[in-house]
């Protein structure tokens, strides 16, 4: 069986954030040519989906979504630890790729940036990179859990690798966290910026935004929503 038959699963995230005196602009990263991950293309940060990422230690830290509602939202031809193990990758690989962490502390309190925690995140971001330090080591170090509620399921996606085979990927919409920026440092991202979609796909119609069709298909439905409230109306319904 080829890779195209049995693509490797992923999870992308779409970051937003609020424009006045309305509408929103989203993070588009571009990656290296030889990045397995859509090289040489912009598009959303995000990775493949880990065995480790639905292991009963990392489950354990996720928050504010279970395994049976995450299977709800996805199919029911995953199981509840596989669907929950999507949300739980996004987290991991937009750390890992930029340094957004969507995640809050184990009493439920958001993560207040300060000078001493950015440089540890710096540090064990770097760790988790050269894989001397595991995603649930490192929640575990800073009593952090995934805040998967703050994740909105998008869309579905198998996204071309052109260097090896294909993603079965799931994109997620989520706010950029208060009081964090990414944080630039040697990654498969060579360059970042914030757009508004009708402005991405201007700029993509110039041949001067390269992106596969998963991306452009995203930015073009999102370019039909003139606000955040309306945009999550749509994409973030109640589960039950």
């Amino acid at each position: 069986m080829n890779a195209a038959a049995n693509p490797d699963r992923a999870s992308s995230v779409i970051l937003r954030r609020e424009t006045q005196p309305r509408g929103f602009e989203v993070f588009l990263a571009h990656r290296l040519d030889d990045s397995l991950y859509l090289g040489g293309k912009y598009g959303f940060p995000g990775g493949p989906v880990q065995e480790s990422d639905h292991t009963e230690a990392i489950l354990g830290r996720c928050r504010g979504l279970s395994g049976e509602k995450a299977r709800k939202i996805l199919g029911a031809h995953f199981a509840p630890p596989e669907a929950l193990a999507f949300w739980i990758a996004a987290v991991r690989t937009l750390f890992e790729e930029v340094g957004i962490l969507i995640a809050v502390k184990e009493n439920g309190e958001p993560v207040a940036s300060d000078t001493e925690l950015n440089i540890r995140l710096l540090e064990k971001r770097a760790a988790l990179r050269d894989g001397s330090l595991s995603f649930q080591s490192f929640l575990e170090s800073e009593n952090l859990v995934c805040a998967a509620a703050a994740l909105a399921y998008f869309s579905h996606w198998q996204t071309p690798a052109e260097n090896s085979g294909s993603f079965d990927a799931r994109f997620f919409l989520a706010a950029m966290p208060d009081y964090q920026s990414w944080r630039e440092t040697a990654t498969d991202s060579a360059h970042r910026l914030w757009l508004a979609p009708d402005r991405a796909l201007q700029l993509f119609s110039r041949g001067e935004l390269p992106m596969t069709f998963a991306t452009f298909a995203s930015l073009r439905t999102l370019a039909d929503f003139d606000d955040v409230k309306r945009l999550l109306k749509e994409f973030q319904p109640e589960i039950t």
